[in-house]
């Protein structure tokens, strides 16, 4: 049986549901006057997938842009390209965001740093009545400190009770911050941003789950990762590319750091990127209602841009 939150949890972003939405457009047929109430027989319902997506440009040298405009992009789905339905910049989007502190015996003596920026961090970005945020400390296992709140002392008062020991199960920590918190948010709102901000050295030792399992959760739950490593020696390990790797699926951001004051930087960083991205949307060309994993591409023809979005999404299974 797999693990689950050390409390028990009770229970996810633009123009709609987590996962791709199943749009409904009615096509009226030809009925006499008298039935154009009888929606059975006037109007017959076509079912489609409506992808939203996210997304960050930069150019070269990191810098954040927000002056382009949907004819600057294109985008494809399995490599077939896409009709942009809709397309808009994002800065005031409604967060959901989860930390996730590594509070294994690796970072025992790291973990000072970590909660003061944290803690710093949500004081700077969550808007209160508008955004909301919970904390989860992990080793061995992860355990809910605080949940959703947008009570800033709250937060803090989770963070600092925080205690380091124990193994890492980072996948375990993913897995169920994005399951049981990620896909069901409190007080369901149609325009939400989902963000856990994972703080770790990326060694996990003790997960029953896989990084597979782990990734695969967040993008059923529309989560975006943003990874900060605090492997401050140098030189990158196994624990960093994997932190890299679930960023990069998921169209968050990986920061790789040599020492704990730039870690305050990368939480900054974090929070104009939120604030600083676009959004469109498409009917995908696949119809097909068959829960399988679709790659999504968005491309732009402006030389030295990349564009940071998620890599793809599950297809709705009915």
């Amino acid at each position: 049986m797999k693990k689950f939150f050390g409390l028990l949890l009770i229970g996810c972003f633009f123009a709609g549901p987590a996962v791709a939405q199943t749009a409904q457009e009615s096509k009226p047929t030809e009925n006499p006057a008298g039935n154009q109430g009888q929606e059975a027989a006037g109007q017959v319902k076509v079912q489609v997938n409506l992808v939203n997506v996210l997304y960050t440009v930069v150019d070269k040298k990191g810098r954040l842009l927000a002056n382009l405009t949907k004819n600057d992009f294109s985008v494809f789905e399995d490599g077939k390209p896409q009709t942009i339905r809709f397309f808009g910049r994002e800065s005031n989007l409604p967060l959901r965001i989860g930390i996730l502190i590594d509070t294994s015996n690796s970072i025992r003596l790291r973990l000072q740093f970590e909660q003061e920026a944290a803690i710093d961090f949500l004081y700077d970005t969550v808007r209160p009545d508008k955004d909301q945020a919970f904390v989860v400390g992990f080793d061995v296992e992860p355990v809910m400190v605080q949940d959703y709140t947008d009570n800033l002392d709250k937060l803090k008062e989770g963070i600092n009770s925080l205690q380091a020991g124990g193994g890492t199960g980072l996948y375990d920590a993913i897995y169920y911050a994005c399951k049981e918190k990620m896909i069901y948010t409190p007080q369901p709102e149609p325009y939400l941003r989902r963000v856990l901000i994972v703080v770790s050295d990326g060694q996990d030792n003790f997960s029953e789950y896989s990084r597979e399992e782990a990734l695969s959760m967040a993008q059923k739950a529309e989560a975006t990762i943003y990874a900060i490593s605090t492997n401050w020696t140098g030189v990158k390990q196994r624990g960093d590319k994997v932190l890299e790797y679930l960023a990069k699926e998921t169209g968050g951001g990986f920061f790789f750091n040599t020492q704990e004051s730039e870690m305050e930087t990368d939480f900054k960083r974090i929070a104009n990127e939120l604030r600083s991205q676009y959004s469109l949307a498409y009917v995908s060309t696949n119809a097909a209602h068959d829960g399988t994993f679709r790659k999504i591409s968005i491309k732009t023809d402006k030389k030295d841009l990349r564009v940071q979005a998620k890599t793809g999404y599950f297809a709705p299974s009915q």
